[in-house]
């Protein structure tokens, strides 16, 4: 008997057709899972608003309103509004996507620049892909390893990843088509926002600004991954040519813009880490520019010159990115005041005529009605009390600087400083009742000009110094503080450059907006609160608790005939990251993606608990080295664990940890990195070990500090 008559061999041939079979099984079980789309390509997304139900682009269409016009959920029944369902996250890190619905699917971008397919209707997860960035690479992000969004064309889902790559997927099976490098690797890039498709092509930014880089928007062939072109926002080294769109209009006109030798040492700035916006009408790509880098302008220009395209809105030839307009609204930026905020279309009658513009209410304080064939601004008005310009002089299109603003001699105390007005909270606008609604903030700032500036390789490079601030260290005074941080939602009238209302919050900053035609205005708060408002007049018709704050984004579509409202939750980003928490320990949540409907009966799972205080270990140091250790946290910590150890939970509170207890297992993480796969880089690059010892030396004051805050006092008798 030969082998292939064998029992055994016969048996083993009968196992591997079953398995084969119980593969191919699973396979098709998984590609019908995620059913065929029908083409989405320019076309469909520019006739978005004839389908409501759906959510095929970042901001609802290539006009970025974020506004539904669907009204199943309207303003006489949203308080029956309940939850439809939820999916639980793998991260506690920042979640600020905005997700896309396309024929029933939901497409979500989550934190480490994962992607997520899911069940619109049940929230059950169709297939999952990890571009496995690597944890070193959150040490390069400024605000948290977030991500805002994807993009969906020609049976793909695009995602811009957080160490700089550009992946297309096969929308029904998440497997990936292919992937480009869209930055240079060697330098401190990263990516989180969302990228954007027309006509063949997929347009993508990057950040990076505070470390050191030059920025610069890409496109590149949906189908294959070919980079079509690349227009740069800042010069490069002089007399070097980039063999780019840009080329041409720096040597015209922007190169003379700046001045010095070193700028572009320094990186120069310009990012474009988030608003990308296609005109189907006109056949424009519009692109919000961020800071200068470093901010500081008389250390990055010599005090001289606009320094082009910095903090401006530029128009782009979408084929070929030639040059076509510019505004720049920030001309010298010096405070971080980028124009990277949501760019809205909309037409609106100016001095009796309708016309074709762009509505943008930027970090720096004043609402735009700029022209889309020109880029001249029709009207410019402050929807914030800012003070460092008291307006926009209409006839340049310049700002009327305050004295003393650019804190060359003396420093300023801004009223609101680089958090911005407005941050990257999506706003909203409704066309039919002509009302922008927009997440405002008013977090003061104080200007030093760094006297003692050096350049920094991997570090924040600001031109700012900042290691003079401190917070108030007693209840009442930390109390005062909180209070001097504002929020609000702000409803105003673009025609008439007016408040019309606004809603206060307890914490400085709100999540993005959602307007649709049930007369609502739908928004996440940092305080956890999914709240739906009378869009005429700000009155709150509904709220719901989440055990997470909501950011990003809300949408709005519907499935067989049934409206749903969905939002991601999840704490994080660069405000939270860095700002205090002034209400003690704060839980470490897991974010979610939450999906409401009219009678929505689902539940939450309990919500995460804070565990006892672990006892601070009780070593001694010098007042000298905690004092070293309070600027070396400053300056290496803050920025992710909170403003002088406060942290808001999202990384760990590092009074907390256990580490504190050991000088060893203390420097093995912070100094050797030990856990950078999560993330937590080591310092041995930029501290020696007695300088992380330091920090060490801090954190238990600070620890044995809120220790005894929290003890009860005793009256005396």
């Amino acid at each position: 008997m030969n082998l292939y008559q064998s029992k055994t061999f016969q048996v083993l041939c009968l196992k591997r057709v079953q398995l084969i079979s119980c593969c191919l099984a699973l396979l098709l079980v998984n590609s019908a899972a995620v059913p065929a789309a029908r083409v989405v390509d320019t076309a469909r997304i520019a006739a978005a608003e004839s389908e409501p139900g759906n959510w095929l682009t970042h901001g609802g269409t290539y006009n970025e309103q974020r506004y539904s016009r669907l009204q199943q959920v309207n303003n006489g029944n949203v308080n029956q509004l309940g939850l439809a369902w939820s999916f639980e996250l793998d991260t506690s890190r920042g979640q600020e996507g905005t997700p896309l619905v396309v024929d029933g699917v939901m497409y979500v971008t989550t934190a480490w620049s994962k992607v997520v397919a899911l069940d619109a209707g049940t929230g059950r997860r169709l297939w999952a892909y990890d571009p496995k960035v690597p944890g070193a690479t959150g040490i390069r992000a400024c605000c948290d390893v977030v991500n805002r969004g994807a993009a969906f064309y020609a049976g793909k889902v695009y995602v811009g990843t957080l160490d700089g790559r550009l992946i297309a997927l096969n929308a029904r099976t998440g497997h990936k088509v292919w992937s480009v490098m869209t930055v240079d690797p060697t330098k401190p890039y990263t990516i989180t926002g969302a990228p954007r498709a027309a006509k063949g092509k997929i347009y993508i930014g990057n950040g990076g600004a505070e470390y050191g880089v030059r920025g610069y928007v890409s496109a590149y062939d949906a189908e294959t991954g070919a980079l079509s072109w690349r227009f740069y926002t800042v010069p490069g080294q002089p007399g070097v040519l980039d063999g780019a769109a840009s080329d041409e209009i720096f040597a015209n006109l922007a190169n003379p813009t700046w001045h010095g030798n070193t700028y572009w040492q320094y990186g120069g700035g310009g990012t474009v880490w988030d608003s990308i916006v296609y005109d189907p009408e006109l056949d424009q790509l519009y692109i919000g520019t961020g800071n200068g880098s470093p901010w500081n302008h008389k250390i990055r220009s010599a005090g001289e010159g606009d320094n082009l395209f910095l903090a401006s809105i530029v128009a782009l030839n979408p084929d070929t990115g030639k040059y076509l307009w510019h505004y720049q609204e920030t001309p010298g930026e010096s405070w971080d005041f980028s124009a990277t905020q949501q760019i809205t279309l909309a037409k609106l009658p100016v001095d009796g005529v309708d016309k074709q513009v762009i509505l943008h209410a930027p970090k720096n304080g004043f609402f735009y009605v700029i022209d889309r064939h020109t880029g001249r601004p029709l009207s410019a008005e402050k929807f914030s009390d800012v003070n460092w310009a008291t307006k926009i002089d209409l006839t340049t299109g310049r700002p009327v600087e305050a004295p003393n603003a650019r804190f060359v001699t003396q420093a300023f105390f801004s009223s609101s400083g680089a958090s911005g007005a407005h941050n990257w909270f999506p706003m909203a606008y409704d066309p039919e009742a002509r009302l922008v609604f927009i997440p405002a903030q008013r977090i003061p700032f104080l200007y030093v000009n760094d006297e003692k500036f050096v350049f920094r390789p991997e570090q924040w490079n600001l031109g700012v110094d900042m290691m003079g601030t401190r917070l108030p260290t007693t209840p009442e005074g930390r109390a005062a503080m909180r209070n001097a941080l504002e929020g609000w939602l702000l409803a105003w009238d673009p025609v008439a450059q007016r408040e019309v209302w606004r809603v206060p919050y307890d914490r400085p900053w709100n999540g993005g907006v959602l307007a649709t035609a049930g007369k609502l205005v739908f928004q996440g708060t940092a305080t956890a609160k999914f709240r739906a408002y009378d869009s005429s007049n700000g009155t709150l018709r509904w709220e719901y608790a989440a055990p997470s704050a909501m950011l990003g984004g809300a949408i709005a579509y519907s499935i067989k005939g049934q409206e749903y409202i969905a939002i991601m939750a999840g704490n994080g980003g660069g405000l939270p990251l860095t700002l205090p928490a002034f209400d003690g320990p704060q839980p470490r949540t897991f974010g979610q993606v939450l999906a409401f409907k009219l009678g929505g009966t689902a539940k939450l799972p309990p919500a995460p608990t804070i565990g006892p205080t672990p006892a601070p270990p009780n070593s001694t140091w010098s007042e000298a080295v905690i004092e070293r250790g309070r600027a070396n946290y400053a300056a290496h910590c803050a920025s992710c664990h909170g403003m002088e150890t406060l942290s808001a939970g999202v990384l760990p509170d590092l009074r907390r940890s256990a580490l504190l207890s050991s000088d060893r297992a203390w420097r093995a993480v912070v100094l050797e990195g030990a856990l950078t796969t999560r993330g937590m880089v080591g310092f041995s690059s930029r501290m020696d070990a007695d300088n992380v010892e330091s920090i060490r030396a801090y954190v238990v004051t600070e620890a044995l500090r809120a220790q005894n805050l929290a003890k009860p006092t005793t009256p005396a008798d």
